[in-house]
């Protein structure tokens, strides 16, 4: 067994510490510092479990912490998936961790930091522009903490002034400005404070029709892209990718407890009251009783 623990953490110093030596002392493989110096934000495990003679990796991909405090206050997801095209790449970010060179493994399908986040995403904006100039179908939901870095923010004017519509769910820091005369009039976005800090970093965009899901550790600010250790994962499962969805949509659609992000502090008015957190409460009650 390995694991990764990062002792640098904001007033969890001596509680790493501990949590290290007690593994070392058990005889697990403990690692202490990724290499180039980077921060690790990824939350990554993976299980490797014997099933009928033969060995079957398991992987989880969070956008979250799995802490036994945060999981109570925190809206997250988590993918759990023996994908092989996930498990294979997840076992590659364990080896850059253990390995002292920081150099970029060949991932089949994870957008990993500090090596190809932004580079995707930019290019994923970018094939939204061509599809909206051909008059196709063309836009994206981006649901993330913070939105701060320049490059993504030019990159989403692009792409609002070429037609693309882009709805945004940003819980902090956000210097994106929807909803200005050519440049965001594409764009809309919402922030929500509620019970549950929102937490969870999920990105769709349409593909003409194809729509294309990730989810993962990463804010869309220059420190994830440049200088942490990040993994975002495509969700391939049609089923997860409907639930996915069907949040958004009903973040999107709250009224209760969402506020626009224009520097207005009304937030939407409807006759209809929705709150979010507690219906997607309710969705995945009533889904788990069926």
């Amino acid at each position: 067994m390995t694991a990764y623990v990062e002792l640098q953490a904001s007033f969890d110093e001596e509680a790493n510490v501990g949590w290290a030596e007690i593994m070392k002392a058990e005889g697990i493989r403990t690692v202490y510092y990724a290499p180039g110096g980077l921060k690790v934000h990824s939350k990554l495990l993976i299980i490797r479990r014997e099933e009928k003679g033969r060995m079957v990796d398991y992987t989880a991909i969070g956008t979250g912490n799995p802490n036994e405090a945060t999981s109570r206050i925190y809206g997250d997801h988590h993918l759990l998936t023996a994908d092989k095209r996930l498990t294979s790449d997840v076992n590659k970010v364990f080896e850059l961790l253990e390995s002292k060179k920081l150099k970029k493994p060949k991932f089949e399908a994870l957008v990993v930091s500090p090596f190809a986040t932004r580079k995707t995403f930019l290019a994923l904006f970018d094939r939204e522009i061509h599809h909206a100039m051909l008059g196709r179908e063309a836009w994206a939901i981006v649901k993330l903490n913070n939105l701060v870095d320049r490059a993504i923010v030019d990159k989403m004017y692009e792409a609002s002034r070429a037609g693309v519509r882009i709805q945004c769910v940003i819980r902090g820091m956000c210097v994106l400005v929807p909803g200005l005369e050519e440049l965001s009039e594409n764009i809309t976005a919402v922030r929500i404070v509620d019970r549950y800090l929102e937490h969870a970093r999920v990105l769709v965009f349409a593909n003409d029709g194809k729509p294309e899901y990730f989810m993962g550790s990463a804010d869309w600010m220059s420190r994830n892209f440049d200088n942490r250790v990040e993994v975002t994962t495509p969700v391939f499962d049609p089923d997860i990718r409907e639930e996915l969805m069907r949040i958004l949509q009903i973040q999107l659609a709250d009224n209760v407890k969402a506020s626009p992000v224009n520097g207005s502090r009304t937030s939407v008015v409807s006759k209809k009251k929705l709150r979010s957190q507690y219906a997607i409460h309710e969705m995945l009650r009533e889904a788990n009783e069926e």
